[in-house]
């Protein structure tokens, strides 16, 4: 199952944008015996501002896939949860997952309606730099939960 972190904008050069990169490198190397990845990154922007606009470069990347909207009122999830969760969908045959990051103002209600899941890291306000850091993260540690790795919550 092909794993897609989507999101509006790009990252210039720092250090989370390095992180993200890292943590998608080792979410591909460790998922390729699981049957998980590759794992990339697909940025978009829109030529207009708001959520409507950014609603039309996403919904593309939507097609055949799986959808989960990061969206703080979503479910907050367990690293182990997201784990079985990802697990479970490569099982049923889903092939591609896509894991969706919004602009500064959200994500198109329209738009989250398409999803099929709602995730959410918690009630705080998060950059979306920090966003991409932490979800491509969550992909890797759920990779090495499902590979066996040792955690530190067992």
């Amino acid at each position: 199952m092909r794993v897609v972190i989507l999101a509006v904008g790009r990252l210039a050069r720092s250090p989370e944008n390095d992180l993200v990169r890292l943590y998608v490198e080792r979410a591909t190397a460790a998922g390729r015996a699981l049957a998980l990845g590759p794992v990339e990154v697909i940025e978009v922007e829109s030529r207009k501002s708001g959520k409507a606009a950014e609603a039309e470069v996403l919904r593309p990347h939507f097609k055949d896939s799986h959808v989960l909207v990061c969206d703080e009122h979503g479910q907050a999830r367990t690293s182990r949860v997201f784990a079985q969760e990802m697990a479970g969908l490569r099982d049923e045959g889903t092939r591609r997952l896509v894991l969706v990051i919004g602009g500064a103002d959200g994500l198109d209600p329209a738009l989250m309606a398409d999803a099929q899941g709602r995730l959410a890291f918690g009630p705080q306000t998060w950059p979306h730099a920090l966003v991409r850091a932490m979800l491509a993260e969550q992909v890797y540690r759920a990779v090495t939960i499902l590979a066996g790795s040792p955690y530190h919550r067992d």
